[in-house]
């Protein structure tokens, strides 16, 4: 160990111990705690320019490659220089504690690395994708997926995940909505700050959290066409009021990071825009954690057209708040010069080095480098039987019924079951993509599912075509076993591959002839379930209209296959509801509950009115949607006042009762819409949910709380306020499926 070392160890010892971060909204880490700050000074007069540049570089390990690759590097050497602060894709406990000691024992100053990964849906035991894990409605089983996932990549040496994805995502072509929560701004906000608390716990210290990370700031969701990368053109009205608030809510919640957009925002890509990171994230919300670019973002400023050369694209990126650099290595070539031009300044370096050493701190690494890369720990935590179980109850409450014509559940004592189709007996696909270090080898598939749960049938399998391609030749077989069998249970959907980063698709239809099979064994009426496996809302108006019923079981992970059987064989009650709109057609996307009204609403009647004529404007599954074996009835809907002051509450209640013969699970819905405003309103906008468990025969009162802080919005001067009026409050089982009161707030 070299002396500079031994005096940063002596200085720091002198320091004394960090406390843990204060609470409050937005949580701040460190910038109260004397003592932190005091160690991270110290550490900082002993770092030469290069080394603390060296803090705001990430490389890539040579794990998976996310991403194009921009320049070939020897990490290791970089390491030992001091010119990276954080590695991503390097997985596994023995392998972080390699490179881990490179950091600490063979480079000057001891400094140790954060190690980063696309922990999305779970690490080792994957989850639904999270759009499906939204569709539970469940935050407590949304928070433990992220809290089994971060466990079990901190057992494996990795201290930070680039979840979760926040984006509010309306365009269902957009590959990337199978990592958000859907269409709905507040319930986003709730998910991402679930997400976050899952993945940091309550003490980052601890050794079993690791940093989430909010992204992609900001409305990166918004890409036109649905076509990844592309363009962002919006009001500052539908920025603040619909894609911000995620954001604000997962800072709320404490998260340790933000990564910036692939996106140019209304000309300027965000990797590059100061007003949003520097002065509204930093400045306005406080936000004291670190920025990360995404994969090479600083460089693509240049093909976007906004920086002539990597000069200027460091330059814009550094002003605009970009603490540290993934991939683009621009930021170890430019800042020296940049600094010495006077384009930036030593003091903005040192805010950024500052705001990453505090998170190192926070995750204990300096007190303990080697606490992530314990083997034994590893061993014992991945695809503990624990969080299987975990993982087999987030995808059965994932699972949306929606559409069931007294098929399902499936008796049990049934003799005769036919399983067909290219999801059937399907491992590869189950867990999606950004599966992190999930393995096919691992998934247990739906017709395992079955064969488990029912072993006393025959179940007879036949894939009947690829999930690709247009060849039939399997068809004979799939027709010859329906044929065979007392209940058909046919699997289709979509490849993992064919939803995520950089998978648009145009068409929202079922792929290859996998319609033309279901089709086909729709003609034998048999009783027959179509589940549906896929990561994003497909355009199944036709299957709606011949298939008897179908369950929506998304992309639901390595225990996907008995979460499955669990459903269609009725030891669990589908309570899931759609968390974003299936259209009809693509030609109406985008598609979504909260609209705003046009001048001419569609009357069929009248022709000039706003509508298509091929396509009703409605969607073919709402917002909110989903069935149940039971049936549940709203009642004795009811306000405690007409109307109410600025500092008054609302009471809203309704009796719901489980009027079915099963035991159910029915999420109740309440919205809200301003009548009229200073700017238009939207026709419904969520306001709360609840969870209600009953047995059959059970009620229950159902009761919701509003303050005039619910019902405000962004007015004409863009102040967030409530406006005096009339409102309508709806509650019901979707957001189609509502009773209506009305209420004033009043002077």
């Amino acid at each position: 160990m070299n002396k500079p070392t031994i005096l940063l160890i002596v200085l720091l010892l002198m320091v004394g111990c960090s406390g843990a971060a204060q609470n409050g909204a937005p949580k701040r880490f460190f910038s109260n705690n004397t003592a932190t700050e005091h160690k991270i000074d110290s550490l900082l007069k002993l770092m030469t320019l290069d080394e603390k540049i060296g803090q705001l570089n990430q490389l890539t390990g040579d794990g998976e490659v996310t991403g194009p690759i921009t320049l070939a590097v020897s990490y290791q050497d970089a390491i030992r220089k001091g010119q990276v602060g954080s590695m991503l894709n390097v997985n596994g406990a023995a392998y972080t504690l390699k490179i881990q000691k490179i950091a600490v024992e063979e480079s000057r100053l001891g400094i140790p690395l954060i190690f980063g990964y696309d922990v999305i849906h779970g690490y080792k035991t994957i989850f639904p994708v999270p759009l499906g894990d939204a569709a539970s409605f469940d935050l407590e089983s949304i928070e433990k997926g992220a809290r089994v996932a971060a466990i079990e990549a901190a057992a494996s040496g990795q201290h930070w995940t680039f979840a979760p994805m926040v984006d509010i995502a309306r365009d269902p072509r957009w590959g990337r909505v199978m990592e958000g929560a859907g269409e709905d701004t507040y319930y986003g906000s709730l998910v991402a700050a679930a997400r976050v608390k899952g993945f940091q716990g309550n003490n980052l210290g601890d050794g079993t959290t690791i940093l989430a990370c909010a992204k992609h700031f900001v409305a990166y969701g918004a890409a036109m066409s649905g076509r990844d990368y592309n363009t962002v053109d919006i009001s500052e009205r539908t920025l603040y009021e619909v894609y911000l608030p995620p954001f604000k809510a997962a800072l709320d919640a404490g998260v340790a990071t933000f990564m910036s957009s692939f996106n140019e925002l209304n000309g300027v890509p965000v990797t590059g825009n100061k007003e949003m990171i520097h002065d509204l994230l930093k400045q306005k919300w406080g936000f004291d954690g670190f920025v990360v670019s995404d994969w090479a973002s600083i460089m693509e400023m240049l093909p976007h057209g906004i920086a002539a050369n990597q000069y200027e694209a460091s330059e814009m990126a550094m002003n605009a708040g970009i603490d540290m650099d993934m991939e683009a290595h621009f930021y170890t070539a430019e800042l020296p010069k940049l600094l010495k031009d006077g384009k930036i300044t030593e003091a903005q370096i040192n805010e950024s080095v500052k705001r990453i050493l505090r998170l190192k701190y926070k995750l204990g690494l300096f007190e303990d480098p080697y606490r992530y890369c314990d083997t034994a720990r590893e061993k014992k935590e991945l695809l503990n039987p624990r969080y299987l179980d975990i993982a087999r109850d987030a995808a059965r409450k994932s699972m949306v019924l929606l559409k069931n014509d007294n098929v399902l559940p499936i008796s049990k004592s049934v003799k005769t079951i036919a399983v067909i189709g290219p999801m059937a007996d399907n491992q590869d696909d189950l867990i999606g993509t950004w599966s992190a270090r999930g393995e096919a080898k691992d998934v247990v598939s739906m017709l395992t599912g079955i064969k488990d749960k029912m072993p006393n049938s025959s179940v007879i399998y036949a894939k009947g075509c690829e999930i690709s391609g247009d060849s039939k030749a399997g068809f004979a077989q799939a027709l010859a076993a329906a044929r065979r069998a007392d209940v058909v249970v046919v699997a289709v959907g979509e490849a993992a591959m064919m939803s995520g980063e950089a998978l648009s698709r145009a068409y929202l239809d079922l792929p290859g002839v996998q319609r033309d099979l279901v089709l086909a064994l729709n003609e034998l009426h048999k009783p027959m379930v179509v589940v549906v496996m896929n990561g994003r809302p497909l355009t199944l108006e036709w299957m709606d209209q011949q298939v008897p019923s179908i369950l929506e079981a998304w992309l639901p992970g390595t225990m996907g296959g008995p979460a499955i059987a669990d459903v269609l064989f009725g030891d669990y009650n589908p309570s899931g509801k759609l968390p974003m709109t299936f259209p009809r057609s693509t030609g109406q996307i985008p598609l979504f509950y909260n609209h705003k009204n046009t001048g001419r609403p569609r009357i069929d009647s009248v022709r000039y009115t706003s509508k298509y004529i091929d396509s009703p404007n409605t969607p073919l599954y709402p917002f909110g949607y989903g069935l149940s074996y039971t049936t549940f009835n709203y009642s004795n809907f009811r306000i405690n006042r007409p109307t109410m002051g600025m500092k008054d509450t609302l009471t809203v209640t309704v009796n719901v009762k489980n009027t079915g013969k099963y035991d159910g699970t029915e999420i109740v819905q309440l919205y809200i819409r301003d009548m009229v405003g200073s700017v238009t309103r939207p026709v419904k906008e969520l306001k709360g949910i609840r969870k209600v468990a009953l047995r059959a025969g059970e009620d229950a009162v159902v009761v919701f709380k509003l303050t005039a802080s619910d019902l405000a919005f962004y007015n004409r001067n863009m102040e967030f306020k409530a406006e005096y009026g009339d409102f309508k409050v709806f509650i019901g089982s979707s957001s189609a499926e509502v009773q209506e009161l009305g209420f004033r707030l009043a002077q």
